[in-house]
């Protein structure tokens, strides 16, 4: 991997050095070797949602006697190992050499990552008794229950699910889907978004989140959405119907109204952490193009594939790509470390928009030069293409942040404006003096 090229690894802390190299050995030795393992252990048909490799859960056992458990929860957790976002980033861009698998046996897999930060941060004592723990045990999992088929959920304030309260209790009616994680016969609990206060005149104080059990009377799965046919089982991203769900009203998180401001916590670090499991996959995918070109029994027109301009070409152009977008993406994470999330947001955006389409122009780089086999099941690569175009939707559409880094550049214009007008006026009293 490049990684070491373009930070001193050794300047960051003696534990993380410590886990980084644990990481990087387990993944390579542990994880991808397992990934044909796991895919033979699935179920098939309607037992693709009822069971669990057993190739993972001995993952599992083997990454949390290494330590490798549960180190996204950065130093502002007494809960985690004390990493800084930085440190967890490069942790994280290990994880994403093996997106299915690693992020899972560390326990450092979405949507549980952002689901534990919001317990640990917001949770009351008895909810993280209830939730937190198990979820850090990796006894459990979670889903987040945000996105609605009616409206345009990219603008969070349109969504329509009914937070009624009735005495001591919430009542929940609303349609969700893309619910990543609701598939998984583990999955215990959800955490939702919906309105509580929908004529509140500031639209971004209707909103409140509540912890709803899985079991819970009035939960209906209604099917798994599929990205280009990938189901993701078994975890899978679901379409949920809830009718008349009743919870207590101590399944609040926060307070009521205070939805927007637990949503905004959840995302930023996690943001980051999609990006830098971008960047794994996408040195993934530049390896296996290597890997593919350079086979002396694949020649076309009296060369190795490795000869032609186009390929060396492609290969630099994705080598250029990836280290621009570690780059911004560590800076980002640098930025969280110093400023926290809120003040990290345009950098945060930057790199919610820059990793998602490079790595498809890795992947797609790489695809082309396999020919036929780079869209098949044989290599991982379209799997990766698939799960890299839905993130130009999670957390945010590319649309969503650029509007955001636009806002914020352009509150520079009275600055700019003043800084060029006084340039003009030295510059004209300049040319006048020289005149003379």
């Amino acid at each position: 991997m490049a990684t070491q090229s373009l930070i001193d690894i050794t300047s960051l802390s003696p534990k993380f050095q410590d886990l980084y190299a644990k990481a990087k050995d387990f993944v390579e030795n542990e994880c991808i070797p397992a990934e044909k393992t796991f895919e033979l252990q699935m179920g098939q048909n309607e037992n693709r949602w009822k069971i669990i490799p057993a190739v993972l859960e001995e993952l599992k056992v083997k990454a949390r006697a290494l330590g490798l458990w549960n180190l996204f929860l950065n130093q502002d957790y007494p809960e985690g190992p004390g990493l800084t976002n930085l440190e967890y980033s490069l942790i994280a861009e290990v994880t994403g050499r093996s997106p299915k698998l690693a992020p899972e046996a560390m326990n450092c897999s979405a949507p549980d990552t952002g689901n534990m930060e919001v317990f640990a941060k917001y949770g009351t004592p008895a909810q993280k008794e209830k939730w937190l723990k198990p979820l850090l045990d990796g006894k459990i999992r979670s889903a987040f229950a945000m996105t609605e088929p009616r409206v345009a959920s990219s603008d969070a304030t349109n969504i329509e699910t009914a937070i009624r309260r009735e005495g001591n209790e919430y009542v929940v009616n609303g349609l969700k889907w893309w619910i990543s994680g609701a598939g998984d016969p583990r999955c215990a609990v959800y955490l939702l978004m919906g309105k509580t206060d929908p004529d509140n005149k500031n639209p971004h104080r209707q909103q409140s989140i509540v912890i709803i059990p899985a079991n819970a009377p009035g939960i209906t799965v209604v099917r798994p959405m599929k990205v280009f046919g990938y189901d993701d089982a078994p975890e899978g991203h679901c379409e949920i119907i809830f009718k008349d769900v009743r919870v207590p009203v101590e399944n609040i998180i926060l307070g009521e109204g205070r939805g927007f401001e637990v949503i905004q916590g959840r995302l930023g670090p996690g943001r980051i952490h999609h990006c830098m499991r971008c960047i794994g996959m996408a040195e993934r995918g530049l390896e296996l193009m290597i890997n593919r070109v350079t086979d002396p029994n694949r020649r076309t027109f009296g060369k190795t594939l490795a000869e032609h301009g186009t390929i060396v070409t492609d290969i630099a152009t994705s080598r250029i790509e990836i280290d621009q977008c570690r780059f911004l993406v560590l800076s980002a994470a640098r930025k969280i470390d110093l400023a926290k999330a809120k003040g990290a947001m345009k950098e945060i955006g930057m790199a919610k928009i820059v990793a998602p389409n490079m790595l498809l122009n890795v992947l797609d780089r790489s695809m082309q030069a396999h020919g036929a086999a780079g869209i098949s099941q044989d290599t991982p690569l379209a799997h990766f293409y698939a799960s890299a175009r839905t993130l130009r939707y999670a957390d945010g559409p590319d649309a969503v942040h650029q509007a955001q880094i636009g806002k914020v550049e352009l509150r520079r214009a009275a600055e700019i404006s003043a800084k060029i007008k006084e340039q003009k006026a030295k510059g004209d009293l300049m040319a006048v003096n020289a005149k003379l």
